[in-house]
């Protein structure tokens, strides 16, 4: 089962320019991915463009998941990951671009036969993804290294996964903005 539900505060304000509370509660946008059973996004807030524009529009999460943020935009969101199970180690790549294309994005997925994870991908964009709690592994091409609840994980558009190889869920909290590669890394990883 995943993790309580966020409480979500979003201020504004009033026609006098004093701050108000536009919106006090459970998010609009929560999704289990079902191609990935088990896995929950909890969309918290994203930003159209920087510098951001300070309105008092609409929430603009939306029901449909999308990995990367807006161009020149930012994302916030929490993920609930469950434990791996060995039916999920054995997905095909076909299947995990599936799983990609219902997260917004198929090209993300970077899995292949020699690929250390079978939810390998790469965005560009700059990621913090901070463990709230529970455990996981951040894999990348050669190494892994553990996580735990207060790990900070400052990920620059390299491929990667997320490894649940313990016993109960993990929650994320991941802030994604968007970037553009500098044009030495660029041209490396054309030539993957």
């Amino acid at each position: 089962m995943h993790k309580p539900e966020i409480h979500r505060v979003v201020t504004g304000h009033d026609e006098n320019g004093k701050a108000i509370v536009s919106i006090d509660g459970g998010l609009s946008a929560v999704t289990e991915v079902s191609t990935l059973p088990g896995v929950f996004f909890h969309e918290v807030w994203n930003t159209q463009g920087s510098p951001a524009v300070i309105d008092d529009g609409p929430d603009p999460t939306s029901t449909d998941i999308q990995i990367p943020p807006p161009k020149q935009g930012s994302r916030i969101r929490f993920v609930d990951i469950p434990p791996e199970d060995r039916e999920t180690l054995q997905h095909s790549a076909g299947h995990m671009r599936d799983a990609f294309e219902e997260m917004g994005d198929s090209a993300m997925s970077t899995m292949n036969d020699n690929s250390p994870h079978p939810m390998m991908h790469r965005t560009e964009t700059v990621d913090y993804g901070i463990v709230i709690d529970g455990e996981i592994s951040l894999v990348l091409d050669d190494c892994e290294v553990p996580l735990k609840a207060g790990s900070v994980v400052v990920q620059r558009g390299t491929n990667h996964s997320w490894a649940n190889r313990s016993d109960r869920y993990c929650r994320m909290l991941f802030i994604l903005i968007d970037g553009i590669y500098e044009p030495n890394i660029a041209k490396a990883l054309a030539q993957r």
